[in-house]
């Protein structure tokens, strides 16, 4: 999926790690086969490459994370949106990283248009899916985090069921640490040119992930524009957030309602986490400073109890 994974776990000495290892790198490489928008022959892309109306069968791990994203674009009124892969590759962030020619970024384009939620029909029970009109997904925002869940699963096969798994920004705890303390993870500050941690956070069986501007770019006329579209301009988000942070119970969930809410910026996008009841924290952009909004017990402040 172009980044690096890891396992940090607590297991028995009968634990062969090379066993574990191998078996994860299966469990990722299958994904990557299946939702890979990099590899010609996934069954995303052949998915893709299908003409409106016809059913398809897909694997079932490809239908879940599907069945998913909709839901999510859904309950986020299209601000999460996997159909937006033909906007992803016009803005040089496709398989072809083309750089982006201002000519054509700038041409007009049908947005907004209607929500790949509610033009994509999926038959979890048939284990197909098609499309009502045309559309080209592209997963990048909640495929990882699916990975990063697969990958706890096989852990448990193993019986191991203290770790901590990560793929790029996506990080899941199973469990605690061997010694009964939750696992420390950084939420890292959204600059552009050094690595630092903003804050640190800790988990105990539960999953974070962070999506911001300040990874993948590219610069148009000066400008730095992050790689997270906006369903309602077919463009780069541009309302100040540079970065959403989310846990969630899951990886796959929190990975696209981190991508949710930072489509949706720091009023819109706090006032949801606070009506679902998700733990967010938005980092924003005010001129060469930072600053944030928390939402949810694992961020906001704790707020000492009045004499």
């Amino acid at each position: 999926m172009g980044t690096r994974w890891s396992a940090t776990f607590h297991a028995t000495a009968a634990t062969d790690p090379a066993a574990v290892h191998a078996a994860l790198a299966r469990v990722v490489d299958r994904v990557d086969a299946q939702m890979s928008t990099w590899r010609p022959e996934s069954d995303l892309m052949r998915f893709n490459a299908t003409e409106p109306g016809v059913w398809v069968a897909l694997p079932a791990e490809l239908m879940h994370v599907l069945d998913r994203g909709l839901a999510i674009g859904r309950a986020s009124a299209g601000a999460f949106d996997i159909g937006l892969g033909d906007v992803v590759a016009a803005w040089g962030f496709g398989a072809a990283q083309r750089a982006p020619a201002a000519a054509r970024l700038r041409a007009p384009r049908r947005f907004p248009r209607p929500p790949t939620h509610a033009t994509l029909e999926v038959d979890l029970a048939a284990g197909r899916a098609r499309k009502h009109a045309a559309c080209t997904l592209d997963l990048s925002g909640i495929a990882k985090g699916f990975a990063v869940d697969a990958m706890t699963r096989m852990l448990r096969i193993f019986g191991i069921d203290a770790a901590l798994v990560a793929l790029d920004g996506e990080v899941r705890a199973l469990g605690t640490r061997g010694d009964g303390a939750p696992w420390v993870v950084a939420v890292e500050t959204p600059d552009h040119e050094v690595r630092s941690t903003w804050g640190t956070l800790a988990l105990d069986d539960a999953a974070v992930a962070t999506s911001g501007d300040y990874r993948h770019w590219v610069e148009v006329d000066g400008e730095r524009l992050g790689h997270t579209m906006d369903p309602t301009r077919g463009a780069p988000v541009a309302n100040g957030v540079a970065s959403v942070s989310v846990v969630a119970a899951n990886c796959t969930d929190a990975d696209a309602w981190a991508t949710a809410l930072l489509v949706l910026g720091p009023e819109a996008g706090a006032a949801l986490a606070r009506r679902l009841r998700l733990d967010a924290l938005f980092v924003c952009r005010e001129g060469n400073a930072l600053t944030e909004v928390a939402v949810g017990p694992r961020f906001e402040p704790e707020v000492a109890p009045s004499p």
